[in-house]
């Protein structure tokens, strides 16, 4: 039986969110409760023209990105950046659900009269990439995890390294 996920990167983003907060919430002390922001008031600035971005990326077996191998930014750094984050968390996919390991274009195409994206994949060549590399998305969530993990460590031996009294106050008992 063969799984197809469409909604993966989505999917994966919430899992890895989750996964990294979750513990580093349970060891800290309670938040006073806050009404979440109201964001529905909230537009992101878009593009005034029509912009275009261009990733060669290297695909694993699995069909996730492994890493980005080329860019062609467009003017706009704002679109540069989430066209980049999108491109790290795409899963490559044939239409029958098999995945090609190798490299690929993509396009990312904006329209301001439908504020709309297009996103374009092309087959550059198959083969020449490892295909058991490890996608983008989990070696950055993977970096994440050691940075929090190293941080939590430091701030436990600064807690319990505490000076001697005797040589805060020059006093002895």
């Amino acid at each position: 039986m063969r799984l197809r996920f469409r909604r993966a990167p989505a999917l994966l983003a919430i899992v890895v969110a989750a996964s990294f907060g979750l513990p580093a919430r349970a060891n800290a002390p309670a938040a006073p409760s806050r009404r979440a922001p109201d964001l529905s008031h909230f537009s992101p600035r878009t593009p005034l023209r029509p912009v275009h971005t261009e990733y060669v990326v290297e695909t694993n077996r699995l069909g996730q990105v492994t890493r980005v191998r080329a860019v062609r930014p467009s003017d706009d750094p704002p679109f540069n950046a989430l066209t980049y984050g999108n491109a790290l968390q795409t899963f490559i996919r044939t239409t029958a659900g098999d995945a090609v390991s190798g490299t690929y274009r993509l396009g990312y195409d904006y329209n301001p009269q439908s504020k709309n994206v297009r996103r374009s994949v092309l087959l550059v060549h198959s083969g020449g990439v490892d295909p058991n590399a490890p996608g983008a998305v989990l070696v950055e969530a993977e970096k994440l995890r050691k940075q929090k993990q190293k941080a939590r460590v430091q701030a436990q031996a600064q807690a319990t390294a505490l000076p001697d009294l005797k040589h805060i106050t020059g006093k002895r008992r």
